[in-house]
């Protein structure tokens, strides 16, 4: 009977404790899953909690790093007392604390990004009493600075801007473009200049061979005409001389007949 008295009592404080005393809430913070930055750029890491207690002096924030394909985390920066520090690492003096834990945010910047930043990034939040929770991560995906190539058409003739985007793999695959481009360009001009040499000599041989044949037939025709005069005028010759022939044997004979008239008188 004394035992099942002393119960009642225990129970009810039991009860009325859980009525007046309010129940302890986790604390909640909140980040991005992932974000995107270029090399030399700068990128900011949004990290804001919920708290059920009044934030107070010993309200605490730390960022934690694990780089891409690693195991390893370690601590970057730290803000407690009203005071932040940066730790010692690869990002020493390239941290900016941006936050304000009296408007619940905890968030910083990172500076002049590197292609070795890629990573997970963790904030971590406490504010005494309210301890209890679950950090939370980002994933920082740094990229090559991108090339821009805008082609901006007159609105006259069709209103269109087009914009190409190339980064990491896709600027050497460019680049290479460019340079095969480049070589096979040479090859055309002076594969053209080639044949155009080869053209023009091919001409020339032609041409002279032409003038060649010309002169050719030219003499050919000049010495066929002479061949024809000379046959011509050989008859002419003979005729000449048997006519010069006939007359001096007449006069010969003239003269033999007068000296032997002569003779007889």
């Amino acid at each position: 009977m004394e035992s099942s008295g002393l119960r009642a009592p225990c129970s009810l404080l039991v009860l009325l404790s859980a009525l007046v005393l309010p129940p302890t809430l986790a604390i909640e913070v909140y980040t991005d899953r992932e974000v995107y930055g270029t090399v030399g750029s700068r990128v900011t890491l949004s990290c804001s909690f919920w708290s059920s207690e009044w934030i107070s002096d010993d309200v605490s924030v730390t960022w934690h790093y694990q780089p891409d394909h690693s195991r390893e985390m370690y601590s970057i920066f730290h803000y407690a007392k009203g005071q932040p520090s940066i730790d010692a690492g690869v990002f020493k003096d390239r941290i900016e604390w941006v936050g304000s834990p009296k408007w619940k945010d905890a968030s910083i910047v990172l500076h002049n990004l590197e292609l070795i930043d890629n990573g997970t990034f963790t904030c971590d939040v406490k504010n005494p009493p309210d301890v209890v929770g679950k950090s939370s991560y980002v994933h920082l995906q740094v990229q090559e600075k991108a090339i821009k190539i805008g082609l901006n058409l007159p609105r006259s003739v069709f209103p269109l801007t087009l914009w190409l985007t190339f980064t990491g793999a896709a600027r050497a695959g460019l680049v290479l473009g460019i340079i095969i481009a480049v070589a096979l360009a040479l090859v055309i001009v002076v594969t053209i200049l080639i044949l155009l040499i080869r053209y023009c000599w091919l001409r020339r041989q032609v041409r002279v061979q032409r003038e060649l044949s010309a002169l050719e037939r030219g003499k050919l025709h000049k010495a066929k005409d002479s061949s024809k005069r000379s046959s011509r005028q050989t008859p002419i010759l003979y005729a000449m001389l048997d006519q010069t022939r006939g007359k001096a044997s007449e006069k010969k004979g003239k003269g033999g007949i007068g000296d032997s008239r002569k003779d007889r008188k």
